[in-house]
């Protein structure tokens, strides 16, 4: 009796173990849930009972980082799959000024193609020109040309940036329809008739959705001036709404519906190689924006999104494919200052003409006699028009940011040649200065003469009534954190609640698949997900980041 029990005893420490170690997966599922900020994650972790819960209980980093200051959906994209921050990948925001491109439109967007004559920031041909390194999809099909990489977004920003410049599919909404980049792969076979059921989806209205007891108390109409309110929209729309369905949890599902139809047809994860699909989910981005982060929209659609991918990976599960999942999101995300106010937050605040940079670079233009705009802002980003001569140029960004600095509304400001010569932050996200946080998003060439960080909890947003009523990209970290989850068949569950950061995902997944990747090459450092002893990390070199 005493060799079974020692017999048995080795067994179930064996099977500890096994479920403990990360396998090495035939399929990647790699997930970005749009403005999805930790804060989001906390406030609805308990009542969560579908694919949220399920990650929940996998491998849970609650204070995952987007640590740079850009929290932007295109530069968050840019680090998820490439181990890199923002000054790495060249995505130092979702549009940026060069005012050297031919073209009278100086803005560039990030995943644009700006050279393709007759285009503008504004109607452009998607590409990941811009995307200075590879992804961890085009590190594998480089070290197997039979990966198969896969990318599925409600965004073409999101797409591309996860996708990267190799991919054999990749489809995200551009308003209308799912339609992909110039040059891809012939389509595959399920796109024809998931696009035609999605035209017949759109083609009828949607009725609104039930209101989930838990979401009850959130239903109140909030005034925001000009006699209009949110906090009451439950996602019903009109037959053909494209603009509703967009910011519903409908792309969502229509996201997940298509990137199960793609795994099913072209058999991913089945062939002897491991494959990768990434998945851009935009809509709680757009109800952020439309209608805050603290509404009866944001639960509904919460809830809503757990239950669909519920769904998704149960159908995962019957495929029978070895996969591993990791959720993140691409930024944070804050709420309406109107509703900040009444719910104990009374110092939220608006931009106003306490901060007018169209006035500074005025003032700046009549004592130096330059003349032209002087200063072009382009979000936090402050350029010095070309036109100033060299020899007035310091002088000029020295008093811009003197001035700048003085409005109330302003915690910080940077010149960027300053910025440029700082080393690169290696402690804890949560420790960096906001001078750190700049550094990891500034690339000289591409971002502004100047960075202006906003103080706590002002919104960039001066008037809400004319679309957009909340938003994010601030250097505070209700834009930054975010949860980094992964999840595999048998996994042990632990909680590390310190930081890491979302460039750490790229060589942590690529230790579970044993991709070499030169830690000289990426930002990020490997995360060990092994509950045990055990470690799936491999063994750094002396003076590397573990």
């Amino acid at each position: 009796m005493r060799l079974r029990s020692i017999v048995t005893a080795v067994a179930v420490l064996l099977a500890t173990a096994a479920q403990a170690q990360p396998p090495k997966p035939k399929l990647i599922v790699a997930i970005s849930i749009d403005q999805f900020s930790a804060d989001l994650f906390s406030e609805y972790r308990q009542h969560f009972t579908g694919g949220l819960k399920r990650l929940s209980e996998g491998v849970v980093f609650p204070s995952g980082y987007q640590s740079h200051a850009a929290t932007e959906t295109c530069p968050g994209h840019s680090t998820i799959l490439t181990g890199s921050r923002p000054y790495r990948t060249g995505i130092i925001a979702n549009d940026w000024l060069d005012q050297s491109v031919a073209r009278a439109d100086k803005t560039v967007y990030c995943a644009e193609d700006e050279t393709v004559p007759g285009s503008s920031s504004k109607d452009y041909t998607v590409s990941a020109r811009h995307l200075l390194v590879p992804t961890l999809g085009e590190r594998m099909k480089n070290a197997d040309p039979a990966t198969r990489v896969v990318s599925v977004a409600g965004k073409d920003r999101a797409a591309v940036m996860m996708g990267g410049h190799k991919v054999d599919q990749l489809w995200f909404w551009n308003g209308k329809d799912y339609v992909t980049t110039a040059g891809q792969p012939a389509p595959d076979a399920a796109i024809a008739p998931f696009r035609s059921a999605l035209a017949a989806r759109l083609a009828q209205p949607q009725p609104a959705l039930p209101v989930p007891d838990v979401c009850t108390s959130r239903d109140r109409a909030i005034p925001i001036g000009g006699g209009k309110t949110v906090g009451t929209w439950h996602f019903g729309r009109a037959a053909g709404d494209t603009t509703k369905f967009r910011a519903s949890p409908e792309i969502d599902d229509a996201n997940l519906t298509l990137a199960s139809a793609l795994i099913e047809s072209m058999g991913l994860g089945r062939g002897p190689q491991t494959d990768i699909i990434s998945i851009g989910e935009s809509a709680t981005d757009y109800v952020g924006h439309t209608y805050g982060t603290e509404g009866v929209e944001m639960c509904i659609q919460l809830l809503a999104l757990d239950k669909r991918l519920g769904a998704f990976f149960d159908q995962l599960d019957k495929s029978g494919v070895d996969y591993v999942v990791v959720l993140t999101a691409d930024h944070g995300g804050h709420d309406l200052p109107e509703r900040n106010r009444i719910h104990a937050a009374p110092d939220a605040q608006r931009v106003d003409s306490r901060l007018d940079l169209k006035a500074i670079g005025a003032q700046i233009g009549r004592e130096l006699k330059l003349t032209g705009p002087v200063l072009i802002p382009a979000g936090g980003d402050v350029y010095l028009d070309r036109a100033v001569p060299a020899k007035a140029r310091a002088k000029a960004v020295a008093r811009a940011a003197q001035l700048i600095k003085q409005s109330p509304l302003v915690e910080d400001v940077f010149v960027g040649a300053d910025i440029a010569k700082m080393p690169q932050p290696t402690s804890p996200p949560e420790t960096w200065s906001f001078a750190e946080r700049a550094r990891a998003s500034y690339r000289p060439g591409r971002s502004g003469d100047l960075i202006v960080a906003l103080k706590e909890r002002v919104t960039p947003i001066p008037d809400p009534t004319k679309g957009y009523v909340a938003t994010h990209g601030s250097f505070w970290d209700y834009d930054r954190r975010v949860p980094i989850l992964f999840w595999w068949k048998g996994v042990q569950n632990f909680e590390q609640p310190l930081g890491v950061e979302t460039v750490d995902i790229l060589p942590t997944l690529a230790s579970l698949i044993g991709l070499p990747v030169p830690p000289a090459e990426i930002d990020g450092r490997c995360l060990d997900l092994d509950a045990s002893a055990g470690d799936n990390c491999p063994v750094a070199a002396p003076g590397t980041r573990r």
